[in-house]
């Protein structure tokens, strides 16, 4: 594999990884097994029957998770441990066999861009949450599982288109980071401020020699004879 494919390969499998790492690692064994896709030595596992099937019976579960307002949130915090590590692994899996100061390069390369794809799309979704109805939320996590499968196949079908629509996305993410930010520091705060609310209780100042089961009885006028 040429080095520039290579770099495209990386870039695209940790930024799909940051988004669905199952879909993506799916896709990336389909592509192989079926030769659209050259695989390098160290992701030919992933062209295994195990390999796919294990990476297809997850991401019928996170299908499923992603469609739950909240169950999503929470499945890609936890998936935060999860997809950035595998996407570092699968760039630095993706550049073949190169030194080690090369190989290492694509590990840091493949974090980062893993972890703002994965930090776009949690970001997101706790904004999306905040929608009473759920097809907000459906929409995103077809969307999002969309540009994970096309993704990866535009990776193996033109590594130029992909590279550009990568561009646009980096982009995008650099302007909507703010933003994302920004409502959920919002959102933050209007739950705070409603927890505070509901959790104050009016003060009762009792008088010597009353306790909290007789009535607090106003003291007597003074009378001045």
């Amino acid at each position: 594999m040429e080095l520039s494919a290579a770099i495209t390969l990386a870039l695209g499998v940790a930024w799909a990884s940051g988004l669905n790492l199952y879909a993506a690692v799916a896709t990336l064994g389909i592509l192989g097994v079926t030769g659209n896709l050259d695989l390098p030595p160290d992701l030919q596992l992933l062209q295994h029957p195990v390999v796919i099937a294990a990476a297809g019976f997850m991401y019928c579960v996170e299908f499923v998770a992603d469609k739950i307002p909240g169950v999503d949130s929470t499945w890609d915090t936890l998936h935060t441990f999860i997809r950035i590590p595998a996407g570092a692994a699968l760039a630095a899996g993706a550049v073949g066999d190169v030194s080690p100061e090369i190989q290492l390069a694509a590990l840091l390369l493949g974090c980062g861009v893993a972890a703002g794809s994965h930090a776009v799309k949690a970001g997101m979704r706790i904004l999306i949450n905040t929608s009473p109805e759920p097809f907000s939320n459906w929409t995103a996590s077809v969307v999002e599982d969309g540009l994970v499968i096309g993704g990866v196949t535009l990776v193996a079908l033109n590594p130029t288109v992909f590279l550009i629509l990568l561009a646009i996305f980096v982009a995008l993410s650099i302007w909507l980071m703010p933003k994302i930010f920004r409502g959920i520091k919002r959102l933050w705060d209007k739950l705070h401020n409603m927890l505070r609310r509901d959790n104050k209780v009016p003060k009762i100042t009792l008088r010597p020699g009353n306790d909290d089961r007789t009535k607090l009885d106003p003291p007597p006028p003074f009378i001045q004879k």
